[in-house]
């Protein structure tokens, strides 16, 4: 009975998790469940919980340490001119230690850490924008190949109905049998194209599924947004803009400046070595031996002891040590500098390449828009000819072809335009404006 009942409970623990999850899935839906269940994500989290931890301990060493123990011995004399061949014996001890001064080494220990805090919660930012930024790309590819399917279905329709409509020509005699067969040739080609995008599209479908951390066995339904002229040619900042608002909000520069800090902070640590350091120790300790006539309380209180002392540490020769860490701490500083500079590089190169993609993207889109309206009606116009015989084959499979042609290019800088300017938006730490 019991054990139905935890069954039972797992049962619903299981529902309650799947009904959690959308059945059609927006962007924004994506990236709330990514950045929950997403393993890099919960890692950073977990390294952000061990790092509190270890500023704890830093603070636990301005305060003493405290002892004890406890000794039992047991001692045999095997010679028989021994009056007591056995010998028992007990010590018992209290000890404190605190360290008064060490330079201020560890005060800079507990800033660096709190501040390695900061740059570890700054990480699980950084996850997150990881995660953002591959979800978005992903997503916007299954969004491309979904409507690449439907641009080949409609091809593929089209090329069914002109072979429909050249065996009619055919039996007419107003085209040949090799006209024809192009024609049959063109039509199976559209069909393989068709499931070549299918399988684009399970791929980009099962990309999505891993950023997401679902099961390879569960499928998965993508919302489609409608996307407007507004999403597709949105007005974008200047660039130096993005990259000023960047530069001021993206978790990997605010990282890398505080690990210059880190690095000033442990070369003052690395100073406060060469200072003497001084320690208060202090104890109390007792212990009894068997065989001397005395009582054990008397003994433990005979040997009852209290101690305290102050000790003086001065550092004179250290075959190098202090120095050596003091020197590597200043070109640690230079390093973090210098990895502050690459970062902020490596930013202004993404934004620039994200802002040109978004800027030719819309260009592109304009111009390839315009384009298909005029391949669109040269099309239309070869096909009413090739039915009334007016064009060949070649003619319309050319015309066919460009049509195509067109419709992907649009395609492409459709998605190319949205997919940057939401990165972009990223970026900004900036609402996605993606329609969902």
């Amino acid at each position: 009975m019991r054990t139905g009942v935890i069954i039972g409970m797992l049962c619903s623990a299981c529902l309650l998790h799947a009904e959690e999850r959308p059945t059609h899935w927006t962007l924004q839906d994506c990236l709330d469940y990514a950045l929950e269940h997403n393993i890099q994500v919960k890692k950073s989290r977990i390294t952000h919980l061990s790092g509190q931890e270890d500023t704890e301990w830093a603070k636990a060493q301005l305060f003493p340490s405290l002892s004890a123990s406890v000794t039992q011995g047991f001692v045999n004399y095997p010679s028989s001119a021994a009056s007591n061949n056995n010998s028992y014996s007990g010590n018992y001890n209290v000890s404190a230690n605190w360290k008064l001064f060490d330079g201020g080494q560890r005060t800079q220990a507990i800033k660096q850490q709190q501040i390695q805090n900061k740059v570890d919660e700054l990480g699980i930012e950084e996850s997150e924008e990881d995660i953002k930024v591959a979800l978005i790309q992903t997503y916007m590819q299954v969004l491309y190949a979904t409507e690449a399917i439907q641009i080949n279905k409609n091809t593929v329709e089209v090329s069914k109905a002109q072979c429909d409509r050249a065996r009619e020509l055919l039996a007419a005699g107003s085209i040949s049998q090799v006209d024809l067969a192009q024609l049959e040739s063109q039509y199976s080609q559209d069909k393989y194209q068709l499931v070549v995008a299918q399988t684009n599209l399970d791929n980009y479908k099962l990309q999505l599924k891993q950023l997401l951390e679902l099961d390879i066995t569960e499928d998965i339904e993508v919302v489609v947004p409608a996307l407007t002229e507004a999403d597709i040619l949105m007005p974008l900042p200047d660039k130096q803009s993005i990259y000023k608002t960047s530069l001021a909000v993206m978790p990997s520069i605010k990282s890398s400046e505080l690990s210059v800090e880190i690095a000033e902070l442990e070369k003052k640590k690395a100073k406060g070595a060469f200072l003497p350091s001084l320690s208060l120790s202090a104890g109390i300790g007792t212990g009894h031996i068997s065989g001397t006539g005395n009582s054990f309380g008397d003994q433990v209180w005979d040997r009852f002891n209290e101690s305290i002392g102050l000790t003086l540490s001065i550092p004179i020769f250290s075959n190098r040590q202090y120095k050596t860490a003091y020197n590597k701490a200043k070109y640690a500083i230079t390093t973090s500098q210098l990895e502050l500079l690459n970062a902020q590089k490596s930013l202004l190169k993404t934004v620039e390449g994200y802002y040109l993609d978004a800027t030719s993207s819309q260009t592109q889109y304009t111009s390839a828009t315009e384009q298909l309206k005029y391949v669109q009606q040269s099309y239309n116009l070869t096909s009413e000819q090739f039915n009334l015989g007016m064009k060949n084959t070649v003619e319309l499979l050319t015309e066919k072809n460009n049509w195509l042609s067109a419709q992907q290019q649009v395609l492409q800088a459709k998605y190319m335009a949205v997919m940057s300017i939401q990165l972009l938006n990223v970026y900004q730490k900036r609402e996605l404006t993606i329609g969902n």
